[in-house]
């Protein structure tokens, strides 16, 4: 299963910020490192949906869904 590394960090007005490089795109600020992350989360789960439905490269999913046959 694909892992994505989340870096955080303040900003000088004492946000949070937390990022997924990976994923361009998902970036989001919080007012605690906890929140900040949860809501990159969340936007990387978006960005991917997005980019399956749109048929664009996205990272490999196929263990997270089983399709019976």
């Amino acid at each position: 299963m694909p892992r994505f590394d989340v870096d955080t960090g303040r900003e000088e007005d004492g946000r949070w910020i937390a990022e997924i490089a990976a994923l361009p795109g998902a970036l989001a600020y919080g007012a605690t490192r906890e929140e900040a992350v949860r809501k990159v989360e969340a936007l990387a789960l978006r960005v991917i949906a997005d980019r399956l439905e749109h048929g664009e490269l996205a990272p490999d999913v196929s263990e997270l869904f089983v399709v019976g046959a």
